[in-house]
């Protein structure tokens, strides 16, 4: 019951908060999509796989998540609820959501998309990393190559991923543009601003032996997607 295992403190407050959090990640990703302005390297990388095989966007994240969460084993990751949950919601959410959002419109509408979009994402990041319940597929795989191989730094494990993905999709037929860019330079700051307003805290240790309620997986970082 490892997935589950670290639920005792404070358990409904952070299942709400992950489902919340998962929630809101999906709707952000419509919003950016329907902006029409450029996505994150991560779902670049999903809309060039939706074209190619025919697939929804969230059938393609859904796959792609899993199939990232299976390179966890060599790497000897622990995933958590949050994280299988991640792989799941947030693909069902983005259809959903897409479903309902019409695409076009005014150029004015467009950039306030993108600009919810990606401030709902720093938030939704924030409260899904915040209760403590796992990271998302994408950030595991990052954490899990630098535990495997401490000479290397987060910040360059996840720029190739990120450029290798990034550099795929577009070939792909993603969109890439000004929401790309504008995502990559603002993620970082909404995360810092985000995580910590949402951090649930830890259940004080019984005694120096018993560590207080460890979350599965690495500590939190900037999402992926």
């Amino acid at each position: 019951m490892a997935l589950l295992g670290n639920l005792r403190h404070r358990p409904v407050r952070r299942l709400v908060q992950l489902y919340l959090g998962l929630g809101l990640y999906g709707v952000s990703m419509a919003l950016m999509i329907r902006s029409d302005l450029g996505l994150d390297p991560w779902d670049v990388f999903h809309q060039g796989l939706s074209k190619l095989t025919g697939l929804s966007f969230g059938t393609v994240t859904i796959a792609v998540g899993a199939l990232v969460l299976l390179l966890w084993i060599p790497l000897r990751q622990r995933p958590g609820l949050g994280t299988v949950s991640n792989v799941v919601v947030i693909g069902l959410v983005v259809d959903a959501t897409l479903a309902l959002l019409p695409s076009g419109g005014p150029l004015g509408v467009q950039i306030a998309m993108l600009v919810t979009g990606i401030v709902a994402n720093g938030a939704a990041t924030g409260m899904y990393l915040g209760a403590r319940l796992g990271p998302g597929p994408r950030d595991g795989l990052m954490t899990g190559f630098v535990a495997r191989r401490p000479g290397l730094s987060i910040r360059l494990v996840r720029t190739v991923i990120e450029v290798t993905v990034l550099a795929l999709g577009w070939l792909l037929g993603g969109t890439v543009g000004l929401g790309t860019v504008a995502y990559a330079l603002a993620i970082g700051p909404l995360a810092q601003l985000f995580i910590p307003l949402f951090a649930v805290p830890e259940a004080a240790a019984p005694d120096a032996a018993a560590p207080a309620d460890p979350a599965p997986g690495s500590a939190p970082v900037a999402p992926t997607g």
